[in-house]
């Protein structure tokens, strides 16, 4: 293709040695390969090494003008065992940082496959539009997979710096052959009209695809008709246990313990459990209409009965809409399908649908009234997110918000505020698992300056109005009395303990006795982070679980005071699968884990974004689905995985934040995807034999 179109320029072909030299290789083993190429006669092998960041990296000596381009593609092999997930970042500026001044886009490759991927580059910018993922140009390769692209501020392809491809944090090393990195021409991204009146991309066809209002009727009866032939699995007790499995001490609420070598959650009635769930079980999909009227084929007329659907919405994470008009094409189409009472017949359907999927356990930000005791039940977990007054501070990365400060006196009264409602609620509710109290926090990375982020978040603030820099600076008098012991540990100059009062930015990497001090700090603010929040709760509700903030970033010291001071440690993990070797650091912590979030997607049935993790079809994002539980039940110390989401976000995004991700198990017309379907039913009930063997 890059001989004969002269509009498609070749960046890679890696034809010679000369080529690999261009590469920096930062943590990373890359060398020509004389087969496996797409086009030439070589392809280049990269080996990532485990590490914080492995990559290979292309600086330019000038600027590059891709302007003229739409996307950057390459060809993609993985020649292992195991699917994982890699990234693309395009930079514009040298002082790009991941975030800012750069595009980053991700993708997954399976065993043994190869495929074309695809980064938008120019054209329309997704997020200035109010979406994470725009239609496919039209003219790229047959098959080809997008990466995305996200990142912050403005970003110029006529000035671009340098590209590089990168694993996050591989447990184990990984190999790409990557072969014919080339820039694509431009295609056309003409948005009008491609939303039907369902809420559906209007501009293709899929199986599934709901074509009139009538078919609604058709696919509630077939559906009824699948439930009360499987209204749930077999063998497990009225909480989702496993009935067929040993009798453990019943306490009337739900526990943990180790059985056979394994953590497991226990049921009231004493019986193993292991939290099969799904998030964001609610009937919402709310997506701006104001400003993108065009991109509608049909908009309800203010004086219909689907106008109860129009709504408004401000406060908004990231986008260029900050409020205005929106439309929630599901509650719509619920409407639709169900009738005018339709809100009562969706909480009284999805009970029935999780369990008969053999689901046990509705998880976060999930509709409240599925709790309530008139309802057909499953058991819940409670989403809790400390609000209040009380200080903050920066781990440098801060993408929902800045981290509490714990040592603030008024957290512990801002934690009791907001756990309070959910106790009065709930505290004597058997069918409550427990408490996820915050979600994602800026605990800061895992390696570099980023592990001690929050210690310099601290020392980069005043003293008199900081709460941690106080702490922080109590704790360094403690260990060295002495400023001079101090100045000679950190490579300082403080003339007096006082000079430590005003915003302190040291430049430069720590050495180890520095390291040692930040990462004191950062421990013992993870400790009183979770000792505030553990004493509170158990103050107010001593009868269910603590499970943790569900780490999407995380430090040992975050992670290690979880496990000494939570019932649960929580983490939210993207990838294809749990790599045992990754999460072996679990077993010596020597508490439960759970997942809070996973989730794939595909471009196959008319949505826009793959996710975080992404596969080529269905039927491989059902495999995965499969595989990846698979992987969670082998873990000795995972005692449940919920999946995020229930419905697939909107396709031209949801209002907070322009998600618009194929990432559920139903579609917007509220039609379940049957490759899902199936598959969670195969794995899920497999799940206690392959666990914990034949009772």
């Amino acid at each position: 293709m890059t001989k004969t179109n002269p509009s498609v320029r070749l960046l890679h072909g890696f034809e010679t040695p000369a080529e690999v030299a261009l590469w920096k290789q930062n943590n990373a083993r890359a060398v020509l390969l004389r087969e496996r190429a797409t086009q030439g006669k070589a392809a280049l092998r990269v080996e990532f090494l485990p590490a914080g960041w492995p990559n290979i990296k292309r600086d330019f000596d000038a600027p590059q003008n891709w302007k003229p381009f739409g996307a950057l593609a390459f060809e993609v092999s993985n020649p292992g065992r195991e699917a994982f997930s890699f990234n693309v970042r395009v930079d514009d500026d040298p002082a790009a940082d991941g975030v800012n001044h750069c595009r980053t886009g991700g993708g997954t490759i399976e065993a043994g496959q190869s495929a074309t991927f695809v980064m938008p580059i120019g054209g329309v910018e997704p997020m200035s539009v109010g979406m994470r993922g725009l239609p496919q140009p039209q003219g790229l390769p047959a098959g080809a997979r997008s990466l995305g692209a996200g990142g912050s501020g403005p970003f110029d392809p006529g000035h671009i710096t340098a590209f590089q491809i990168f694993l996050n944090h591989p447990a184990s090393a990984k190999v790409l052959i990557l072969d014919n990195i080339r820039l694509l021409p431009s295609g056309p991204h003409n948005l009008d009209r491609i939303v039907d009146a369902f809420g559906q991309y209007a501009r293709a066809d899929w199986p599934g695809k709901l074509k009139h209002e009538a078919e609604f009727v058709a696919r509630r009866a077939r559906e009824e008709a699948a439930i009360k032939a499987q209204p749930a699995l077999l063998g497990r007790d009225r909480f989702g246990g496993w009935a067929g499995g040993p009798q453990l001490p019943a306490t009337g609420f739900f526990r943990t313990a180790k059985h056979n070598g394994k953590w497991s959650l226990v049921t009231p009635e004493g019986r193993l459990f292991f939290s099969l769930g799904v998030d964001t079980v609610v009937m919402s999909g709310a997506t701006f209409t104001t400003g993108r009227e065009p991109m509608f084929q049909s908009l309800p007329d203010k004086n219909t009965p689907l106008a109860r659907h129009i709504g408004y919405a401000k406060d908004i994470h990231s986008g260029p809409i900050k409020e205005g008009a929106t439309f929630d094409f599901y509650r719509a189409n619920l409407e639709r399908k169900y009738g005018a009472d339709y809100e009562n017949a969706w909480l009284a359907n999805v009970p029935r649908r999780l369990k008969s999927w053999g689901f046990n356990t509705v998880a976060n930000w999930s509709d409240w009234r599925l709790r309530e005791p008139n309802r057909e039940r499953l058991p819940y977990v409670i989403s809790a997110h400390i609000g209040g007054e009380h200080a903050r501070l920066s781990s440098g990365d801060d993408y929902w918000a800045k981290m509490h400060d714990p040592f603030d006196e008024r957290f512990a009264a801002s934690a009791a505020t907001t756990l309070r409602w959910y106790a009065d609620q709930i505290r004597n509710d058997p069918w409550c698992l427990g408490y996820f109290v915050d979600n994602e926090l800026s605990w800061g990375g895992g390696s570099g300056r980023s592990r001690y982020g929050l210690a310099y978040g601290a020392l980069a603030l005043e003293t008199a109005k900081s709460p941690a820099k106080r702490a922080f600076v109590e704790q360094l008098k403690t260990k060295h009395g002495e400023i001079a012991r101090l100045n000679a540990t950190w490579g300082a100059s403080f003339a007096a303990w006082s000079d430590l009062d005003a915003p302190f930015k040291p430049q430069g990497e720590p050495n180890e006795a520095m390291q040692a001090d930040l990462s004191a700090f950062v421990k013992s603010l993870a400790r009183q982070y979770f000792r505030v929040v553990r004493d509170e709760l158990k103050k107010l509700d001593p009868n269910h679980l603590y499970l943790g903030c569900r780490f999407a970033w995380n430090t040992p010291e975050a992670v290690q005071a979880a496990a000494e001071l939570c019932d649960v440690v929580s983490f939210n993990i993207y990838k294809p699968r749990v790599e045992a070797k990754e999460w072996e650091f679990l077993n010596a912590l020597n508490k439960p884990a759970i997942i809070g979030e996973f989730h794939f997607g595909a471009l196959d049935r008319g949505m826009l974004h793959t996710g975080l993790v992404s596969t080529p079809s269905q039927k491989a994002r059902a495999a995965m689905y499969e595989d990846y539980v698979q992987s969670v039940l082998d873990h000795p110390a995972f005692v449940g995985c919920h999946w995020f989401q229930y419905v697939d976000e909107p396709l031209t995004g949801r209002t907070f934040d322009g998600e618009n991700y194929n990432i559920g198990f139903v579609t917007v017309t509220d039609t379940p995807y049957p490759e899902m379907v199936t598959a969670a039913k195969k794995i899920h009930s497999e799940a206690y034999v392959r666990r914990f063997g034949r009772s």
